[in-house]
């Protein structure tokens, strides 16, 4: 009976560990909550939003802008900007940089310095694949050190993962590292080829609603598929 009880509980925790999305939706309500009624707190809360939306705004700007200099000033504050500004849990492990963290870091603070001071649309156009580059030697690590990019997301919400957890987690952090590596690629093609017109736009736009179907998908397989058998296994 005991071996049947610590499967059901492993069963238990992958339920949990499944539904990370959902609480990840709540704690970021509670500290949208949390930033209206506490006036210390907000500033870091729209700054941490801001960061975010901004990157694709400047790339899609740099359509309009015969700017490179401008525009690498910009890419250089949001690099740190999303490190430093940004509130609860998730906001607190983007400043805890590993040494990897600090390497990818360091080389697009590079690409972007040297954007600066070349005044250079081709260094520009190349960033994003830059971008794909480091988030690929980013998660990438984690593969092979662990725990996996998005097992550390995960816990942040649920400490305690299962082993069917962890596998899922593994699993879905080599999805997004053949997808940076796909989106790099490409992203090089059209800053070597395409007009500035069409890169800005898969650049600033197109890639990421490429990112959005991405998650959409990973959510629908997590709900549709990995909860059902979690449900089946506990039940069982």
């Amino acid at each position: 009976m005991q071996p049947q009880r610590s499967h059901t509980h492993g069963a238990s925790n992958g339920v949990r560990a499944s539904s990370v999305d959902a609480s990840a939706a709540a704690r970021t309500a509670r500290e949208a909550t949390q930033a209206a009624n506490d006036p210390r707190s907000w500033p870091g809360f729209a700054l941490g939003v801001v960061a975010k939306l901004a990157y694709p705004a400047v790339i899609l700007c740099a359509w309009f802008w015969d700017a490179p200099r401008l525009t690498g000033c910009l890419l250089f504050a949001l690099l740190w900007l999303q490190r430093c500004a940004g509130t609860g849990a998730f906001g607190a492990s983007l400043r805890r940089l590993t040494r990897v963290d600090w390497a990818v870091a360091c080389m697009l603070s590079v690409a972007s310095g040297a954007i600066v001071w070349t005044d250079s649309e081709l260094l520009l156009r190349i960033y994003p694949s830059l971008v794909n580059l480091g988030l690929l030697i980013a998660f990438g690590a984690t593969l092979v050190s662990g725990p996996t990019m998005i097992e550390k997301f995960a816990r942040i919400g649920t400490p305690n993962l299962s082993e069917p957890a962890i596998r899922h987690t593994r699993r879905v952090t080599q999805i997004w590292c053949a997808f940076f590596l796909a989106n790099g690629v490409f992203s090089l093609y059209t800053a070597l080829y395409w007009p500035r017109e069409a890169w800005s736009l898969y650049n600033g736009a197109i890639a990421y609603a490429l990112v959005g179907l991405l998650l959409i998908g990973e959510i629908a397989w997590r709900y549709l598929v990995i909860l059902p058998r979690a449900r089946h296994s506990e039940a069982a």
